[in-house]
């Protein structure tokens, strides 16, 4: 009797350890700061928990077709030759019409494949599971081939319909973000809109009929033309201003604090982690669209930090010296061995190299074993 207490009380915490671990997956997922993002997190965490060679997400577009396809286990190389991606037939079509799980030892010998494309990998078996709230059908997650070969079981198939479950919100969540944006975008269209009609226009016709009379007059004098070329200049501007505040909206008016607090307010993070923010109260000295880029790429490497150091402690902290502007993030975790980066696919650091080059900046990453992990980010001023 107590043998089988024991071994109760085993599964159930094997279940709780798995299901914080897909918890913590679809939070890092949800921190996206796209819908595309979010997608390619959800394939990317899948691939890593379930350990298969290829994971993939598909997104319907509503006319049997599919409006996004993102995957995890091929480079941008392998993506490139492929002669098309998935369009939403064969067996991902019929996960899409039945809504149902689909585990599958041999994708070949199904009468429902459609089979591969031209240069696409050789993958044999599938596991597919809808990602649904209801009838609310978000998108279709797959996975091929495990990486020690054998055939997927009924424990990696609830492990994914389980994610799925968890990734549904996450989906939701972005899209009604997206959907958030776009109406505040449309309401600020309409808002400069109105103030272009009862400001400026008003003021350019106002100007109009004043060269109307200079010219009816003989051309006027000096000092009236010089009037005319004020006023036309206080328009340009009016328009100017009005355009900076539709792509900016408010984020200009925020110190560098601000904009890394506001980020940090969003994350998920444990109990049990302190994060401290050191930054200057002064506004950044880069365009908005360029901190929000450094924005993101600090972003990234919290979330890293958040999700795999174990850390107890993050610091985040904020220079500007000779024309450089850094961002610091600092653990106390478990880190790592620096020189093998290359090897650690969940890290994620690969966009953020990416994104400090797009903008002349540099990455530096310093971590061992045991001590720790610190993320240094450089990115040069250019005055705005």
């Amino acid at each position: 009797m107590n043998s089988d207490n024991n071994h109760e009380k085993m599964s159930t915490g094997i279940i709780l350890a798995q299901l914080k671990e897909i918890a913590a997956a679809v939070m890092y997922a949800a921190e996206g700061t796209s819908l595309q993002q979010v997608l390619e997190r959800i394939a990317q965490v899948s691939k890593d928990l379930v350990k298969v060679r290829f994971s993939a997400l598909g997104v319907p577009d509503g006319r049997g077709g599919l409006r996004y396809f993102e995957v995890a286990g091929m480079t941008p190389e392998e993506r490139a030759v492929m002669s098309r991606l998935p369009t939403g037939r064969g067996l991902l079509g019929s996960i899409m019409t039945d809504r149902k799980n689909l585990r599958i030892e041999r994708m070949q010998d199904d009468p429902r494949s459609a089979g591969f494309c031209k240069a696409h990998p050789i993958m044999t078996s599938l596991l597919g599971v809808p990602i649904q709230i209801g009838k609310q059908l978000f998108g279709i997650l797959y996975l091929c081939d495990r990486e020690d070969g054998l055939p997927f079981t009924q424990e990696d198939e609830w492990v994914v319909e389980t994610l799925a479950g968890y990734a549904a919100l996450a989906i939701a969540g972005s899209q009604l973000r997206e959907q958030q944006n776009r109406l505040t975008l449309m309401e600020e269209r309409e808002r400069i809109g109105m103030e272009l009609h009862d400001g400026v226009i008003q003021s350019l016709y106002a100007i109009g009929m004043h060269l109307d009379l200079m010219r009816m007059n003989g051309g006027g004098g000096e000092n009236e033309l010089m009037v005319t070329i004020h006023s036309l200049n206080d328009v340009i501007e009016d328009i100017r201003r009005y355009i900076m505040n539709l792509h900016s909206s408010d984020m200009h008016q925020k110190t560098v604090y601000e904009r890394l607090q506001d980020m940090l307010s969003r994350l998920h993070t444990p109990d049990n982690l302190n994060i401290t923010l050191a930054a200057t109260h002064d506004k950044p000295l880069f365009t908005p669209a360029t901190f929000e880029a450094i924005c993101q790429m600090a972003n990234e490497a919290i979330s890293n930090a958040v999700r795999h150091a174990e850390a107890t402690s993050i610091t985040v902290s904020t220079e500007e010296a000779n024309n450089w502007f850094g961002i610091v993030i600092a653990d106390n975790g478990k880190g790592f061995d620096a020189s093998a980066i290359a090897s650690h696919n969940g890290l994620g650091l690969r966009n953020l190299y990416q994104r400090a080059a797009l903008h002349g900046g540099q990455v530096a990453v310093d971590s061992e074993p045991g001590k720790g992990t610190r993320v240094s980010i450089r990115i040069p001023i250019r005055m705005v």
